[in-house]
């Protein structure tokens, strides 16, 4: 399959959103979409259903405090959804930032009159010429951060508006080989199995290299930060994760797909885990589950991955610990 209806599909969805107006957003949703649409969204948004609810509870007011928004596409692929025992829907996912003046506040956090990049990363399942199912990830701690806000301590990785492929070869708007889209499920399926097998002894300097090139690039979300070479990986990212999070559970994929040298997988949640303190600089009781709503998008560079960014619902994961970190900030910023 070339996934190219889907496709013009997603791409014409998007372009009809560009011009949308807060007021009339509602109905450019539901010109592409099913009528029981799904729609997955971070905290605080959350799960809804149908073009309204999500014009409602995210859209209208994002045009609202952004003016001018630009969709700056960095990834752009397609592909039937690979993820063992699911359903085998075609998928179209997109990513890179939605970039506007952030010109009126947006869910308490201050407007700065200047252009603000707000990171995402969306799957939108297409069945019967409509979009029927979306997952969609904002940033907001990253934006929170472009406002002057300082929402969590210090992080392990760098803060910065992140760029896409480092080979500008990620926009696939045409199709492609589909054994080279079977080789990055491959690739990945490899990986995420290391991860995951059971009584295995961690060595990451050991294990890594044989899934990730050496100058691998670790584009984690804001509250963790980016990190570049596998040594720096597992400094700043891994260690602190395994250290101080346990009981870890895989609770499963919703899709898993792959195109050409792309591919992406996101949970809803992938993982269950255990804080036991010191993990992003918070405490914890280490009794309290939390769960991780994750997205991955990777490049394969050959028999390995080469780039990974990756999108975390951090502030679902803190509410479920008791830490409401946007009730936070408006109480901060409004004590009355």
């Amino acid at each position: 399959m070339s996934f190219q209806a889907q496709k013009q599909l997603v791409r014409a969805h998007y372009a009809a959103l560009e011009g949308a107006r807060p007021a009339a957003v509602a109905n450019v949703l539901a010109e592409r979409t099913s009528d029981d649409w799904h729609w997955r969204g971070m905290h605080p948004f959350y799960e809804q259903h149908g073009a309204a609810d999500v014009a409602a509870s995210f859209w209208a007011p994002f045009l609202t405090a952004f003016s001018s928004v630009q969709r700056r596409e960095d990834i752009f692929f397609a592909g039937r959804n690979a993820q063992e025992g699911g359903p085998k829907a075609d998928w179209v996912v997109s990513m890179g930032h939605l970039m506007g003046l952030f010109d009126a506040p947006f869910l308490g956090i201050p407007p700065t009159r200047k252009i603000a990049m707000v990171r995402y990363v969306e799957f939108n399942r297409v069945e019967g010429g409509v979009i029927t199912e979306t997952c969609l990830h904002v940033d907001l701690i990253h934006l929170m951060h472009q406002a002057g806000l300082r929402p969590l301590p210090p992080q392990t990785g760098a803060h910065l508006v992140q760029p896409g492929p480092r080979t500008h070869d990620g926009l696939l708007y045409e199709a492609q080989d589909p054994a080279e889209g079977a080789k990055t499920i491959e690739v990945i399926e490899r990986m995420a199995s290391r991860i995951t097998a059971a009584g295995r002894k961690v060595d990451p300097q050991g294990e890594l290299p044989h899934d990730w090139h050496q100058d691998m690039i670790w584009w984690g979300p804001d509250g963790i930060g980016a990190t570049y070479t596998i040594d720096r990986y597992a400094e700043q990212h891994q260690a602190p994760f395994r250290n101080h999070l346990k009981d870890r559970t895989f609770n499963g994929h919703i899709a898993r797909v792959g195109e050409g040298n792309y591919g992406g997988f996101f949970g809803w949640p992938n993982l269950t885990v255990t804080p036991t303190g010191g993990y992003m600089g918070l405490p914890a009781d280490g009794k309290t589950p939390a769960d991780m709503r994750v997205v991955d998008i990777y490049r394969r560079d050959g028999d390995k991955l080469a780039e990974n960014w990756v999108f975390i619902d951090i502030l679902h994961f803190l509410s479920m610990q008791g830490l409401d970190v946007l009730g936070r900030m408006r109480e901060m910023r409004d004590p009355t």
